[in-house]
C-alpha cells in the first residue's frame, strides 16, 4: 500500500511538474526566438524611400511592340518613373531601344536618359545618345528626337561616327522610312563632312 501511495504521489507530481517544464522550456524558446528576431528596417535611406513613393519609380522595364509600319521596336531600361509635373510623361533611365525593320535591317540605340510623351508619341533622348545599325553605322549625338509609332529620329544639334565609306560630321540628322517598302532613309544636313575611306 505504501508503494502504491509513493507510486501515486510520484504520478500526481510529474502531472504538475512535466507541463510547468514544458511551459519553461516553451517560454525559453519565444524569449530566444523573440531575442534574434531581425530589426524591422528598409535597407534605404528615408529620402529614396520618399523618392519611390513620390515618383512611382519602376525598376527593369520591357515593353515591345510593332510600329505602323511593322517594325518591331523592343524598348528596355533600368527605371521608369513618372516626370514631375507632367502628366503623362514618363523619364527612363539608362535606355536601350532596338528596331527590327520589316525590311531585314535592324538598329540599336542607347542613351543615358529619355523623357518619353506617351501622348505626343514624342521621346527625347540625352547623354551620350548611340545609335547602331545593321549596314554599319555608328553615330553619336548630345539629343535625338524620336516617335517610336513610325519609327523616325531627328538630331537637331550635331552628329558625328562611322559609316560604311568613312567618318561623318553633320550639324543635323533625320532618319526615316519614306514608304510601306521598309526602306529605312538617313539624311544628313547643315555642313556635312563625310572623310572616305576606301576598303582595302
Amino acid at each position: 500500500a505504501m508503494h502504491a501511495d509513493r507510486y501515486s504521489r510520484m504520478v500526481a507530481w510529474l502531472k504538475v511538474s512535466l507541463p510547468l517544464l514544458a511551459l519553461a522550456i516553451l517560454s525559453t524558446l519565444f524569449l530566444i526566438s523573440r531575442a534574434v528576431d531581425p530589426p524591422v528596417t528598409i535597407p534605404f535611406a528615408d529620402a529614396e524611400v520618399q523618392d519611390r513613393l513620390n515618383n512611382q519609380q519602376v525598376t527593369g522595364p520591357y515593353f515591345s511592340g510593332i510600329s505602323a509600319n511593322g517594325d518591331q521596336i523592343d524598348f528596355v531600361a533600368e527605371t521608369v518613373k513618372n516626370a514631375p509635373n507632367a502628366i503623362g510623361t514618363k523619364i527612363a533611365g539608362n535606355v536601350d531601344v532596338q528596331v527590327k525593320f520589316i525590311s531585314g535591317l535592324s538598329a540599336e540605340l542607347t542613351a543615358r536618359e529619355a523623357v518619353i510623351d506617351i501622348a505626343d508619341d514624342r521621346t527625347r533622348l540625352t547623354g551620350n545618345f548611340v545609335i547602331v545599325t545593321s549596314q554599319g553605322y555608328v553615330l553619336e549625338s548630345e539629343l535625338m528626337l524620336v516617335r517610336m509609332s513610325s519609327p523616325e529620329m531627328n538630331s537637331p544639334g550635331p552628329v558625328t561616327g562611322t559609316t560604311p565609306v568613312g567618318t561623318i560630321d553633320a550639324g543635323t540628322m533625320h532618319f526615316f522610312v519614306p514608304d510601306e517598302s521598309g526602306n529605312s532613309q538617313l539624311v544628313f544636313t547643315n555642313g556635312v563632312k563625310l572623310i572616305y575611306q576606301p576598303k582595302r
